[in-house]
Formats: structure tokens, sequence, C-alpha cells
């Protein structure tokens, strides 16, 4: 799959894991807060911040019944009406400004995901490099087809998407005109279990859809983001926030700064350490080669003297035969003197 270039960051298999903060409604209403997080964000590493461009009334009406009321006591906004928690996580639009400076100030890219035509409009006054599809907006054909038609890189969640969806998701994309699109594993529960994250799907995702495959990770701590980088994750991003005990609507299964920077570390270890397939020392370790068990003469001996088990032994280093010759040997002749401590070599042999 061809690399992506996002205000010239390289995706693709080739690049170090490209890492997305996801700062949500982790503001918790203070713009002073939303630029701490992006100035953390970018101590701790990542490329990319993201914010999300919506108010209430552009996502659902304000009404506290049937359901538009979240009542399941598995959901971590339980007690509050859709339209209350919009009101509470929304970035109002007049900070996006503020926070995309602030970005291109600590050298990362600032985007964000629109959640109708309206703010698509918005952010492309702003001139974002790139958009964000959520998952829960990614059935939404007339906003995938407004995004396209900017011709800008599309990152979009999958979550409850099935295959039949994602070949929608991707054919209108393509049919609009964006010729670069990232597809992110997604489990849509809050906080996600890590045995629901399936990260199996990301190099069969990358071979159905023929495009940069991630991982957009709404489990708790990093390890389900680095197993999604060994199998061929290009794109990582989690729900960042400056304490988790400060609160905000998604603060629950947020990372916190030092735990974002521990997560830049070891998904670019993870992204190294998948290099190439490989079979037999490479060259840092032909020198550990010595280190191998060889036959060495234990034991003085006299030409013609026979190996025996008491003078044949398989021991370390190994810069002798290999240890697979030791039943060869035994019973052979030595055509002279030898001493102890003598690595075993075929001209050794009468």
């Amino acid at each position: 799959m061809r690399k992506i270039e996002i205000d010239g960051c390289s995706i693709g298999s080739d690049y170090k894991p490209f890492i997305i903060a996801e700062m949500s409604g982790n503001h918790n209403q203070s713009l002073e807060r939303a630029l701490a997080i992006v100035d953390e964000a970018a101590r701790a590493g990542v490329q990319a911040l993201k914010i999300q461009t919506y108010t209430a009334d552009t996502m659902t009406i304000d009404s506290r019944e049937g359901e538009f009321y979240i009542d399941s006591p598995d959901n971590i906004w339980a007690g509050t009406s859709m339209y209350e928690l919009y009101l509470q996580a929304y970035t109002p639009w007049e900070w996006h400004k503020a926070i995309f400076d602030r970005c291109r100030e600590r050298g990362i890219i600032g985007f964000s995901t629109p959640f109708d035509a309206s703010a698509v409009d918005f952010l492309e006054s702003l001139n974002v490099p790139c958009y964000k599809i959520a998952s829960f907006e990614n059935i939404d054909v007339p906003l995938l087809k407004k995004v396209g038609q900017t011709g800008k890189p599309v990152i979009v969640s999958t979550g409850m998407a099935s295959i039949a969806e994602l070949d929608e998701i991707v054919t209108t994309l393509r049919g609009a005109g964006c010729e670069h699109i990232v597809l992110l594993k997604c489990t849509s529960s809050y906080p996600a279990s890590p045995t629901d994250a399936n990260v199996a799907t990301i190099p069969h995702m990358k071979e159905l859809f023929k495009c940069q495959v991630g991982l957009s990770d709404h489990t708790l701590g990093i390890g389900v983001a680095v197993a999604g980088v060994a199998l061929g994750a290009t794109v990582i991003e989690k729900h960042f926030t400056l304490l988790r005990s400060e609160g905000g609507v998604d603060a629950s299964f947020s990372l916190e700064p030092q735990e974002m920077q521990l997560l830049v570390d070891e998904t670019m270890r993870g992204w190294q350490g998948v290099g190439q397939i490989s079979y037999g020392p490479i060259d840092k370790e032909k020198e550990c080669l010595k280190g191998r068990r060889s036959l060495y003469i234990v034991q003085d001996m006299r030409a013609g003297e026979k190996f025996t088990a008491d003078n044949l032994k398989s021991i370390r280093p190994g810069y002798g035969l290999g240890p697979k010759y030791y039943e060869v040997l035994l019973g052979k002749r030595v055509k002279k003197d030898i001493k102890r401590g003598t690595p075993v070599s075929w001209d050794l042999l009468d």
C-alpha cells in the first residue's frame, strides 16, 4: 500500500507509527486546558492531535425522553441525555483556530472529526490537512461524500461496520475523489476490553481494501496498541487527558502524558521489532557464534589414540566441529599428539 503524506508526515509500513492524541471533550470546557493538552501531547511525542467539530444541536435534539436519555447501567454516560452529554463534551468552534495554531507552534498536526456538512465547511475555512470520520458516522454516506470531495486524506474509524459497510465507505470516499484513506480497526465500547479488540483483523482489512490500516484504541493501557503495530497498524489513535482524576467525559479511558509517551516509545519499538523475514545470524549475531557449543579435546592425546567419551566433549566456545559430529568421531584415531583444550577439526584425524 502506498504511503500517505499529511503535512510532511509520512504514514506507511516503512515509517514509525503515526500517533494521534484524541482530545475529545477532555478539555472540560476550558480553552486553557485544551491548549495545555496540546502542549503535553506534543511533549509526549505524538504526530497529531485531533478534536471534534459539532454542537449539541447538530448531533441530536434536546430531549430527555425515551431513546434520547442514556439509562443503560453499563454506559459510562448513564444518567444524562444525549443532548446534555454533547453540550458538556463539544469543543466550541471559536476555539478551533487557537488549538490548531498551538499544534503548529508545537510541531504537530492538528485536525478534527466533522459530524455534519456545516462542520466540514467550517474546517475547510481553517484549511485542516486531513479529516477523521467517527465510528458512529461511518454509515453517513452524504457526510462521507462531502469529506471525500475535499480531496484530503481521510481517516475512518470502523467500529460496528460490517465488511459490506466498509466497502461502501471506501467506495464512497474514492468515488468522491479521496485517494488517501486510512481505516482504523475500532471497538465502539467505552472503555473497550482487550478481548474485544480483535486486532487480528488489521492485516485482513489491509488486504481487502488496499489501504493503510490502523487502530483506534479505547482499551485501558497500551498493550493492544503495541499488538496492533506488530500486526501492521500504521496509525494509532488514543484518547488523551492531563489527569484522569480531574474528570471529563472521556477521561476514564484516556491516557495521561507519561502513558502517552510510553505508547509512543513502545509502539516505535514494536514497529522496529517487526522488521522483515529473517533466518540465520544477522551481522550483530556473528560474533556470538563462538558462544555456541562445539567439540573439544578435553584430555591430552597421543598420536594413534582413539576418541572416547572421556577425551571428547561438546563444550563452549564454538571453534571446533559441531556437536552433530560427536558420534561420527567416537572411535576415530588422531594422527598426532594433541593438547587438552584443542578444538576438533578434520585435519586432526588419522
